[in-house]
């Protein structure tokens, strides 16, 4: 008899180039083996060299795609990409209410706050970088920024340990349960070193920096490699130091595509690779 595998829900914009947003998530959900299912907000017109556009899918159309799979398959785990205006954001909160997802409701919501650009530009205006701090962040199980987004939502500059322990806490500060304060872009460091922390934990987690350029999707894949493992049932910890490993991996067998920079690669792990 066919086991029906756990489920994991992408909030988020779709990459025509296939690297990132809604197309990373899924295949990643699909390498960790959960059903990956999607509620599109963005249309991105988008290659190896850059963003070239974008379209906005219409609110009601969002919460209606969360809702008609909440309602009929239901949902393990959820986690959120590029939520492109205030509009969607505030009724992307709404509606997880509503289908009892997020902090406090058993079922796992991780916010990834795609807000800045690979080269640390502004994605999003500050009336939208606010609702992420007042709508999202307390419903959430765990936030994922990387230091260009922890700068934007509060300010801190991270320049080694001491003060991603400090943007730590004040991300947790804006109501998350759990926060991992990413380190792939302190180039200066020979190694990427994230922190985890619930206010009351520091978990430091050590890892190689591999000698590539090509990170398109990154952080798209970790933050789906958690939401997968949060969806079979892990802790945030366990969930989290998994992704590490999946990220891991996939930087390492990232590879060149078009004439900018290239995917990760979640493929390894249908290599057979643990």
């Amino acid at each position: 008899m066919t086991t029906t595998p756990r489920t994991a829900l992408t909030i988020a914009g779709s990459d025509s180039g296939g690297g990132a947003g809604i197309q990373a998530d899924l295949r990643t959900f699909f390498a960790c083996g959960v059903h990956g299912m999607t509620a599109i907000t963005a249309v991105t017109v988008q290659n190896s060299l850059g963003v070239e556009g974008f379209t906005e899918i219409g609110v009601d159309i969002v919460t209606a795609q969360i809702k008609a799979v909440a309602g009929d398959m239901g949902v393990d785990a959820a986690k959120t990409g590029m939520l492109a205006t205030v509009e969607i954001i505030q009724a992307v909160a709404k509606t997880l209410d509503e289908v009892h997802i997020g902090r406090g409701t058993g079922t796992p919501f991780v916010v990834d706050p795609v807000a800045a650009s690979m080269h640390g530009d502004p994605l999003l205006r500050e009336e939208a970088l606010e609702a992420i701090r007042t709508e999202l962040f307390p419903r959430a199980t765990l936030v994922t920024p990387n230091l260009d987004e922890v700068r934007l939502l509060t300010g801190v500059h991270v320049t080694g340990e001491t003060t991603q322990r400090e943007a730590a806490d004040a991300l947790l500060a804006f109501g998350p349960e759990w926060v991992l304060v990413k380190g792939g872009h302190l180039h200066d460091s020979p190694r990427c070193v994230d922190l985890l922390s619930d206010g009351s934990r520091y978990v430091r987690l050590d890892g190689p920096r591999h000698a590539t350029e090509h990170t398109h999707g990154g952080g798209d894949t970790l933050a789906s490699a958690i939401t997968a493992s949060l969806a079979k049932g892990m802790a945030v910890p366990d969930a989290v130091g998994e992704g590490k490993r999946f990220i891991e991996r996939s930087v390492a067998q990232a590879y060149p595509l078009g004439k900018g920079i290239g995917p990760v690669s979640p493929f390894w792990r249908l290599a057979g690779g643990n």
